[in-house]
């Protein structure tokens, strides 16, 4: 199936965004195990779980295998009503890590959350920050969300450095199970006003129409 028919028949395969820096494009196959691949040489310090679910304890195969069936239920489960847009971050045409937005009734509520990954060769460059307005971008100017969310650990210093340069207001404190031991989880949320403040014109949105159409927005 060439690239125009698959995306006629599944239009998130023609979805990107594009920065200077980085692209994020909906995952192929291919590009799905070139990501598990990136994962299984190391997210984070073993010592730390950046996390909610420990899905990084695994080790390789059962790392790869469990994250392919995450991506794949992901992918089966993506209906107008609840959706996870998942994109891998790409940098000099390199995978490097991924994103996602994520929402419930969104058509609704406009609201959605994101939350990333990077592999631990590619951390330390500025892309957290960089796919993280990418993502912004994606869902306030391609889906005309109203609000967005994230949350992070109290002790998940990088996360809570990119939210904070964004300008995301701090929203509540909540005590959270980790790996069986009791943590703070810090909460913000942002609206268009917001966004506004932060937003960049060199930021392209490329294939959004036809998502908009298939999510019925």
């Amino acid at each position: 199936m060439d690239e125009r028919r698959r995306t006629e028949v599944w239009p998130f395969f023609g979805l990107r965004v594009t920065t200077p820096t980085l692209t994020l494009r909906y995952p192929t196959e291919e590009d799905l195990f070139t990501l598990v691949g990136v994962a299984a040489r190391g997210v984070h310090d073993p010592a730390d779980m950046p996390f909610g679910v420990p899905w990084t304890r695994h080790d390789s195969p059962t790392l790869e295998r469990e994250a392919m069936r995450f991506h794949w239920t992901c992918r089966a489960e993506l209906r107008p009503e609840s959706f996870r847009i998942q994109m891998v971050v790409v940098v000099d045409d390199e995978i490097v890590g991924a994103t996602d937005l994520t929402a419930t009734n969104f058509a609704v509520l406009r609201r959605f959350e994101t939350g990333s990954w990077l592999g631990r060769e590619h951390q330390g460059r500025g892309l957290g920050k960089e796919l993280r307005l990418a993502t912004l971008t994606l869902g306030f100017g391609g889906l005309a969300a109203e609000i967005a969310t994230t949350a992070a650990w109290h002790d998940n210093g990088p996360s809570l450095g990119v939210t904070r340069s964004l300008g995301y207001r701090a929203e509540r404190v909540r005590t959270q199970v980790r790996e069986g031991v009791a943590v703070r989880q810090l909460e913000f949320e942002m609206d268009r006003d917001e966004f506004a403040a932060v937003r960049r014109d060199d930021i392209a949105l490329h294939g959004v129409e036809a998502v908009v159409d298939h999510l019925g927005l």
